[in-house]
């Protein structure tokens, strides 16, 4: 368990340092001359191929700019050989991804406000898709709380990890579900990622559930992911189930959707999203479901109103 943890960790520093290298414009720099005026090029390495860029005409603070960068390019570089020897030591392989799963990746890629502006109304969170697209891109809203903003924050940086692709080729396990759980929680609670120790109540039903026991839900989890049913049956049972659970002191909405379309997305079938103008809806079916009633009813809810196909 603890080197699941590790692997997790290792892929999440890996992949934020190969965004912040790919961010960088770096190498050997070379200065042509036109009309008397002077212009910056770099020639650096991409996958063992020589490449040249063009960067912008002649500055020192841009000639500056890119020693600099280079520096930091080659710390970057063996930060990243580093975590690769390190992850060969605990036996991890990336799994070649096949092309449905590629496109998976770029399908979230392309629905993620939506798909994150979903999930925020569905928490409460006073957004509009286009402030909750504006936060994703980095900008500043001013009709927001500094909580809402936070929570959409959280739900980027936790899709990011997942559409890695070398977390999209783990499996989704207990350890990737307490490692979402920690994303969506970052700055609201010290335990973020840790199974609750706390009794919780339920919106709308006296229904309580029981302590979380980590033995109990690795047994439950591979019981779900040993069905013999369809992946996106198996997807929705996965997701009702984590969210009845309630193992996480909060967030477990959020963390059960992102960690249920980890495996969708694994298997390239697509996306689980509940509809803004349908999160009402769905509520009152999960509400329902946790008192044990037609669980039939919710499931059918998920499939047509909720699932986009890829394809």
């Amino acid at each position: 368990m603890e080197e699941k943890f590790e692997i997790i960790t290792l892929l999440q520093a890996k992949q934020t340092l190969e965004t912040e290298l790919n961010n960088l414009v770096y190498g050997s720099v070379e200065i042509r001359e036109v009309d008397s005026k002077k212009y910056i090029y770099v020639h650096y390495r991409d996958n063992g191929i020589l490449l040249t860029k063009y960067v912008g005409e002649y500055s020192d603070d841009l000639y500056n700019l890119i020693l600099n960068n280079s520096i930091r390019a080659k710390e970057f570089k063996k930060e990243i050989r580093n975590i690769t020897k390190r992850l060969k030591s605990l036996n991890y392989i990336q799994t070649e991804l096949t092309e449905d799963v590629m496109l998976n990746i770029d399908f979230a890629k392309k629905n993620l406000v939506a798909t994150i502006y979903k999930q925020a109304i569905l928490e409460g969170v006073a957004t509009t898709f286009a402030d909750t697209e504006n936060i994703i891109e980095g900008g500043k809203v001013n009709n927001m709380t500094s909580e809402d903003v936070l929570k959409i924050i959280n739900l980027k940086h936790a899709w990011e990890f997942i559409l890695n692709e070398n977390v999209i080729s783990s499996n989704t396990d207990f350890a990737l579900l307490c490692q979402i759980n920690k994303f969506i929680l970052e700055g609201f609670f010290y335990n973020a990622g840790k199974l609750r120790t706390t009794p919780v109540s339920i919106g709308g039903t006296s229904w309580t559930p029981d302590f979380p026991i980590e033995i109990v839900i690795k047994e439950e989890l591979t019981n779900i992911f040993d069905k013999n049913i369809d992946d996106i049956d198996k997807a929705i049972e996965l997701l009702l189930y984590t969210m009845k659970k309630q193992i996480f002191i909060d967030g477990n909405k959020r963390t059960s959707i992102i960690f249920t379309n980890h495996y969708l997305i694994s298997k390239g079938k697509g996306l689980i999203a509940i509809p803004a103008e349908l999160s009402d809806d769905y509520k009152n079916l999960l509400v329902k479901y946790y008192e044990g009633q037609n669980e039939t009813e919710i499931k059918t809810f998920l499939k047509e109103k909720c699932f986009m196909k890829l394809h």
